[in-house]
């Protein structure tokens, strides 16, 4: 415990001697007294918790919270159209912009995103003025800069022949699609490009005391979730079990599906519920987030519908959805990644390939018979994009039921594990969410 807390004080020594970083253009050249902000757009079936991890590097080096933005839309485009996120865009720099005092922002673009944000700096040369770097994550190739901006391409593995001409493309071959937007590697690119320098540090530097922040959206439109009872409870890490008390902080969403910002301790667990009605929870479960994160994204769905309405539940069983921002790769022996829960391995070859580019797996009882069945995957999970489904039988709904351990031993991170645990909760009345760290 002591060793644990000298370790958080160092951290925090460390953090107040990073210097804030000065406003830069591409050589590094800029007005040090202004910091531009940073808007992230996401891809297809993406939202702004896929730059959770990027902000918080960006704060532990002294960029402040406030001037990091995620511009979300219903990739789907059901709800929206093209024109709609420009124009929402639009409305979201000028506000920064006045907020910051700087004269342009810099703005970085995945997959879907950046077919959306080529488009949009072609659009208008007004547009185009008020963006000072671009950067292009495994998206769209072009043959000329956007707009004329200076832009950073990064490639994950594929065709090593994609680039945005005039840019400086930058190739990482063994990150997978998400990878490249959570990676270190790109964190460093991506800083360099904006400030002329490297960064100070590329890790999550821990703080004791944070604040979190977020949104509770529909899965994947990203539409927010209104009028559902939030509560944040601190849980026992060994069991998943609330501790005593009472939640941390209840709210009731509004429109925008936004809360917080709610106090927390860097190093502890958490439970998100939002209760839909006396009859329906969803339990999100993170692990400790570190350090503060305005970034949380709530993904849900109404009860019934969605992918998750696909999923067969009981009073008996336990249903999870388990997520991270990297790629969970099933195929690749002991460069794979391996996920366990209560003991049983469920990625492999037939249901999380590396091809397949899966972030979310559903787990749950099919046929609610009792039995874990993994040699094939589940439809009609596995045809959607990022996503699988497993058969997996996991008791629940009785005093008797053991918590779920869930284990994971990320590939490329030198034997690191990583652990949590969560009630079994019956899948009858709850849903159940857990989401790993993508470093």
């Amino acid at each position: 415990m002591l060793a644990r807390v000298v370790a958080l004080l160092s951290a925090l020594v460390v953090l107040c001697a990073l210097p804030t970083p000065a406003l830069a253009g591409q050589d590094g050249a800029g007005d040090a007294d202004t910091l531009r902000p940073v808007i992230f757009v996401h891809g297809s079936s993406g939202s702004g918790g896929q730059f959770e991890t990027q902000a918080r590097r960006l704060t532990g080096n002294g960029f402040p919270a406030a001037l990091i933005e995620a511009h979300e839309y219903d990739s789907t485009f059901v709800t929206t159209t093209p024109d709609a996120v420009y124009t929402a865009l639009d409305a979201r720099i000028d506000r920064l912009l006045g907020r910051s005092g700087a004269d342009r922002v810099d703005l970085l673009a995945h997959s879907l995103g950046t077919l959306l944000m080529q488009s949009y700096l072609r659009s208008s040369p007004d547009r185009a003025a008020k963006v000072a770097h671009y950067v292009n994550l495994d998206g769209r190739t072009s043959p000329d800069l956007p707009g004329g901006v200076p832009t950073l391409a990064v490639w994950g593995e594929g065709d090593p022949a994609r680039a945005v001409g005039g840019a400086r493309n930058v190739y990482f071959p063994g990150q997978g699609h998400t990878e490249t937007v959570t990676s270190e590697e790109t964190f460093a690119a991506f800083y360099r490009f904006f400030h002329g320098e490297a960064p100070r540090t590329t890790r999550v530097v821990p703080e004791l005391h944070i604040t979190l922040a977020g949104q509770a959206q529909l899965f994947p439109s990203n539409v927010p979730v209104e009028g559902v009872r939030l509560e944040i409870h601190r849980v026992d890490p060994l069991t998943g079990a609330r501790l005593g008390g009472g939640p941390e902080a209840v709210q009731v969403l509004g429109a925008d599906g936004a809360w917080g910002p709610v106090r927390a301790r860097g190093s502890a667990h958490y439970e998100f519920a939002l209760v839909w009605d006396e009859n329906s929870t969803h339990h999100l479960y993170f692990p400790p987030f570190e350090r503060s994160d305005h970034l949380v994204r709530l993904l849900t769905s109404r009860p019934g519908e969605g992918v998750s309405g696909q999923v067969e539940t009981g009073d008996g069983h336990a249903a999870l959805t388990i997520s991270r921002q990297k790629e969970w790769w099933g195929d690749q022996g002991a460069a794979g990644d391996t996920l366990s829960v209560n003991g049983t391995q469920l990625l492999n070859a037939a249901n999380t390939p590396r091809a397949k580019r899966t972030i979310g797996v559903f787990a749950f009882d099919a046929g609610s018979d009792g039995v874990t069945d993994l040699s094939a995957p589940l439809s009609p999970f596995f045809e959607t994009p990022f996503l699988t489904g497993v058969d997996v039988y996991l008791p629940a709904g009785s005093r008797w039921s053991r918590p779920l351990t869930l284990v994971s031993r990320p590939r490329n991170e030198g034997g690191r594990v990583d652990v949590l645990r969560v009630p079994a909760w019956p899948s009858s009345t709850d849903r159940i969410s857990v989401q790993f760290n993508d470093h």
